[in-house]
């Protein structure tokens, strides 16, 4: 398969490297988790289950979705997004290897959102994704086929086209109501419903612009209202492990096996993401939220996912010669999210040169990172505030309709980097340093905005896995922690309901903002702060290489980390705040007073002989006895005046 030579082309390159750093680390293999394929099976539309097979060729859209205007035609956009590339993303790859190692089966879940017309047209089994085949489109992610013939699960008269009536009732306890024995068929793990014939699906109107014959001319077509709701979205966008059941004490263990999740219910299984269930539970899911156009297009107020990833714009979405209608409305395909640098690795594992057809191309993939970097600069603001003279307040506020960060967690994080100077303009300390050099973020001493997975005792007893957090994430069945910013309408109560409470951090309700105080140290005259978002940590990296002792392909996923720079912090804020400061206060308690000199005395012997700006009271440039007295001298003035 051509997939598979470029990966080895890469591999080879690289493991020269890598005997000359000493090898990587290798995991002890152990017996998985002895799961069938009936563990995670989900309801909904099933491989093999009649019909047209699910591809129609990204080449086939192309013809008339593409090459006229690159802002508005749906196929380069999409092609330069992490939907297209899904099926193609090595950390994926890195990641699906390992799930099979600690469960068996557990690819199933993975493939069911990656590489979803493989998995409808049976290609998924066995589940390490050997089976894929490029010719026919295993490889094309989230394709056009994929969304624009989903059906939605409930049946709504008069809105929903009238042939989903009958391919719904022809699913095996699906009622119009979208119910399977009694119980909601809610959205998550891919457990979607496609139709089974090649009608591709929109909220627009063909037959209105283009006249009755508009399916003879070009495909046959249904007009979709749930193409606009964020329910489509959900389908992959909140993620459960079906191996766990939740038990009467809220937490999770694993249910009898070789067999379905006994209720089938998303919030009776272990949540892996929830982001759709948070915006459920946000305040633009009760209807528009005013953001003043935040994140671009037309509407100026959000309410559903696609208003914010899809921005809407005006033009053609088919190509001029068709004579297509200019339209008021329309979404651009951007897919805009958090990924960094996984676009660019992807571009490089399938070069057009060597014959590979991606949809990608050097312009396509730029702007694509531009994209995300803009999103998430848009994503919060930071507000900075001086409460004290020995303090220093950073706001982080949540202007998404999610958590933030949210979505797949594991290697993910967003953390506040703050720098004091002095008044000579000197750095005199730092919190949240990151080192580029060796990807390491010292974190101990800022806000790092993270989840954090793991097992508890029966797993770790299971697995041979000690009790704590973990990147295994199959067989995580413990949140250990949660500090994400919620969104605009954050309850308690509601985010609980849907397994999306914050866990060791307290936010009330109605918060959708962070604050982090920061003492300022002395002799500060001005800070500078930033905040970071990071897409894949080398914690996170170096797992997917140690881990894997199946394939390559946390090896190769290694490699391109380090080839494109080490998922370089994407900056999202930043500002600057000249400080109120009192350098009597040394002790920075709020008083003046012999704590100071003894504060002072401890920093001084500390540093004397060095060239410490933090302890250069007087300006020299050297750590020395002036010091003590310029220190004195402001001490004293301070007793008598205050600050």
């Amino acid at each position: 398969m051509r997939a598979q030579r470029a990966h080895r082309r890469v591999v080879e390159v690289g493991w020269a490297a890598l005997v000359a750093a000493g090898g990587v680390g290798v995991a002890l293999a152990t017996d998985p988790v002895p799961t069938t394929l009936d563990d995670f099976f989900l309801r909904g539309s099933q491989p093999l289950s009649g019909g047209e097979a699910l591809h129609a060729s990204l080449h086939n859209c192309s013809i008339c979705h593409s090459g006229f205007d690159e802002a508005t035609e749906p196929y380069t956009r999409w092609a330069a997004s992490m939907m297209g590339q899904a099926a193609r993303d090595p950390i994926m790859h890195a990641c699906l290897a390992i799930a099979n190692q600690d469960v068996a089966w557990a690819g199933e879940m993975c493939l069911r959102c990656h590489a979803p017309i493989a998995w409808f047209d049976g290609r998924s089994e066995p589940p390490d994704g050997s089976a894929l085949m490029d010719a026919l489109g295993d490889f094309e992610g989230v394709s056009c086929s994929v969304c624009h013939r989903m059906v939605d699960p409930v049946y709504t008269p008069g809105q929903s086209p009238a042939r989903d009536e009958g391919i719904l009732a022809a699913l095996e306890g699906l009622t119009p109501e979208g119910h399977q024995n009694g119980v909601p068929m809610n959205p998550h793990g891919a457990n979607y419903v496609f139709d089974p014939m090649d009608y591709r699906r929109g909220p627009l109107d063909l037959a209105a612009d283009w006249g009755p014959d508009f399916d003879q001319l070009f495909h046959m077509w249904e007009r979709s209202p749930f193409h606009m709701e964020s329910r489509l979205c959900a389908t992959c966008h909140d993620v459960s492990n079906p191996v766990y059941e939740r038990q009467p004490d809220g937490t999770y263990a694993l249910g009898a096996l070789g067999t379905p999740h006994s209720t089938q219910n998303k919030y009776d299984q272990f949540p892996i993401e929830r982001t759709y269930s948070e915006w459920s539970a946000s305040l633009f899911a009760q209807g528009p939220v005013e953001l003043g156009g935040r994140f671009g297009g037309t509407r100026t107020a959000v309410s559903s996912c696609q208003d914010c990833h899809m921005p809407r714009t005006e033009g053609r979405l088919c190509l001029p010669m068709f004579n297509p209608p200019h339209r008021a409305v329309i979404a651009q395909h951007n897919f805009n999210g958090a990924n960094s640098w996984v676009l660019r690795a992807v571009h490089f594992l399938y070069p057009r040169e060597e014959g590979y057809e991606t949809g990608l191309r050097d312009a396509s993939v730029e702007d694509a990172v531009a994209r995300n970097a803009e999103m998430m600069a848009l994503a919060s603001d930071l507000e900075l505030t001086q409460p004290s003279w020995s303090a220093l307040n950073a706001r982080v506020v949540n202007y998404t309709g999610h958590k933030l960060p949210t979505g797949y967690h594991e290697g993910r994080r967003m953390w506040v980097n703050v720098k004091f100077f002095n008044a000579a303009g000197e750095l005199i300390a730092e919190h949240g340093r990151y080192d580029e050099q060796t990807a390491t973020l010292h974190g101990a001493d800022t806000k790092v905005y993270e989840a954090v997975h793991g097992v508890d005792e029966a797993v770790a007893q299971m697995t041979g896995l000690p009790v704590g957090p973990s990147f295994h994430f199959v067989l995580n069945n413990k949140i250990y922690f949660d500090n994400r910013i919620p969104p605009m309408g954050f309850t308690n109560a509601a985010f609980a309901a849907v397994q999306a409470e914050p866990v060791g951090y307290t936010y009330a309700d109605g918060q959708y903002w962070d604050d982090t105080v920061y003492t300022v140290p002395p002799l500060a005259a001005r800070a500078e702060v930033r905040v970071y978002h990071q897409t894949t940590t080398r914690e996170y990296i170096e797992f997917l290489r140690d881990e894997n002792v199946t394939n390559s392909a946390g090896v190769l996923a290694y490699q391109l980390w380090e080839m494109f720079g080490k998922s370089p912090p994407t900056l999202m804020d930043e500002g600057e705040i000249v400080l109120e400061s009192c350098a009597a206060d040394w002790g920075r308690d709020g008083a003046i007073n012999s704590n100071d000199i003894s504060a002072f005395l401890t920093q001084w012997l500390g540093a004397a002989g060095t060239q410490d700006a933090g302890v250069d009271v007087d300006g020299s440039g050297a750590v020395d006895s002036g010091d003590i007295a310029a220190f004195l001298t402001v001490w004293l003035a301070g007793v008598a005046g205050g600050c």
